[in-house]
């Protein structure tokens, strides 16, 4: 040792201390090393951190990127990029695009960790399934109790009821071309009220329309905020304005309500398969339903729902017996339809 130079012990030290330093870069980009996962949703802006941030509890090294719109902006952007898929999964949009998605042959069959625990209503029906459900969302009607009664309106109590002159521009709610609630609203009253039926009944709604928004929130929260007497929205929004103090009352129409499913659906041809697989598994978990139910009082997974505060009473009991099949294989027809009659009262992008 004593014979080594200056010049050789300086020489050894960088290159032990240059050695170190690389050995440390590479285990740092290790761990920050993650893979990037495009995800797209309808599912309310606010809620979005919360599911990233319950997900990657358990799966740090898996990053969601987030591209959220309404359900019918985001079902058209999935289609048109049919042959050249951007996303990696759909995680929360309505179980009627996952079924068109599938008959374009876009989604990638997989049955997740655990879902022969879920109520079978929230899983397709193919072996594996192509998608599975989070939880169903209803239509409701929210009415600003103290804009209504400044304007003279009585709380109407069925759908027809918004048909009578008295609410002649007062009634706001959603374009379901943009909109996956504005899509159950219609294929409902199509259901309920027969095809002629439907469509008339629609044409008698549309002259009491002040507009028609591409957000199926929006119109409860403009009933919420004074902007309009009543906005036909869904009953989770409606529960939430209503917590935060807005004087809201939320009606659950006597004829019965829509409802569709939130679900979700890895596409096919992510080079991501086996994060996609892992952040599916985790969408159908106890913990996740359990997390859904703070905003939904109808969840997949049985025995986890409780009580939504100000959700309205009853209104399990009046979903109809949505056909999902038919409102999937006939949503081209019934947006283009809607579109020719009603459009002209929709508002700006």
């Amino acid at each position: 040792m004593k014979n080594i130079s200056k010049n050789k012990l300086w020489s050894i030290w960088t290159t032990a201390a240059v050695t170190g330093i690389f050995a440390l870069g590479i285990a740092a980009n290790a761990a920050v090393a993650a893979t990037e996962l495009t995800v797209y949703t309808a599912v309310e802006a606010e809620d979005l951190k919360t599911y990233a941030a319950k997900f990657n509890e358990s799966n740090p090294d898996i990053n969601i990127n987030w591209v959220r719109d309404s359900t019918g902006i985001i079902t058209a952007k999935l289609l048109a990029e049919k042959n050249n898929p951007q996303a990696d999964v759909v995680w929360g949009l309505a179980a009627t695009s996952l079924m068109l998605l599938k008959t374009e042959g876009m989604t990638q069959p997989y049955a997740p960790k655990g879902v022969d625990s879920l109520d079978k209503r929230f899983v397709d029906s193919a072996n594996p399934p192509h998608w599975t459900g989070m939880d169903a969302w209803i239509a409701a009607v929210c009415v600003n109790t103290v804009e209504a009664e400044a304007k003279g309106l009585p709380i109407p109590s069925s759908w027809k009821d918004l048909t009578k002159p008295v609410y002649e521009g007062h009634v706001v709610m959603p374009n379901p071309n943009s909109s996956g609630t504005g899509f159950l609203d219609v294929s409902s009253w199509l259901q309920l009220f027969g095809e002629g039926g439907g469509w008339q009944f629609m044409d008698d709604l549309h002259k009491n329309i002040a507009w028609y928004t591409h957000s199926g929130s929006k119109p409860c929260k403009q009933a919420a905020s004074g902007e309009i007497p009543i906005g036909i929205s869904f009953a989770f929004r409606g529960a939430k304005s209503k917590a935060k103090g807005a004087p809201l009352e939320i009606v659950i129409p006597s004829e019965g309500v829509g409802w569709d499913m939130e679900a979700t659906a890895i596409i096919k041809g992510t080079k991501n398969l086996e994060a996609a697989q892992k952040l599916v598994d985790f969408t159908i978990t106890k913990e996740a339903n359990v997390m859904y139910n703070k905003g939904y009082a109808v969840v997949a997974y049985p025995g986890v729902a409780q009580p939504v505060e100000y959700f309205p009473a009853g209104i399990t009991e009046a979903m109809i017996d949505n056909d999902f099949e038919f409102a999937a294989t006939n949503r081209k027809r019934i947006l283009a339809e809607w579109q020719e009659r009603y459009d002209s009262k929709s508002e700006a992008k």
